[in-house]
This record gives structure tokens, sequence and C-alpha cells, in this order.
């Protein structure tokens, strides 16, 4: 059997990654409680990483709000 190394996505999954310099990351609905402000990375899973590392799960993140610049 032959197994290779590399990714059978390739770099596929590059497309669904969005990237934003300037973004808040809100918990609820009336915006009172924001988990991040600045750069993110949401992954094509749902997941939101920061610049830290840090990975915000997808349950809980509510919505973000994005400028692009």
């Amino acid at each position: 059997m032959v197994i290779s190394s590399e990714s059978v996505w390739g770099n596929a999954m590059d497309d669904f990654v969005q990237e934003y310099q300037n973004a808040t990351v809100y918990a609820d609905i009336e915006q009172e409680t924001v988990l991040h402000e600045g750069a993110v990375r949401i992954l094509a899973n749902g997941w939101v990483k920061l610049p830290t590392g840090r990975l915000l799960s997808p349950d809980a993140v509510h919505h973000i709000d994005t400028e692009t610049v």
C-alpha cells in the first residue's frame, strides 16, 4: 500500500479561509460582549483564529463585523 504525504485537499481549503485586518467578534446579538477586536482569520470549518494562535469556537461567536483594509 502506498500512502501519500501530501494532503488530499491540497491548497483547495485556502479558498475558503477569510482574513480580515480590522474585525470585531461578538458573542451576543446585542453587541455587548466583545470577544476580540483586530485581525482575525476565519477558517473553513467555522473556527476563528486570532493572531495569538488562539481559536474561538463557532458556538462561542454570534457574529463578526468586518472592515476590509
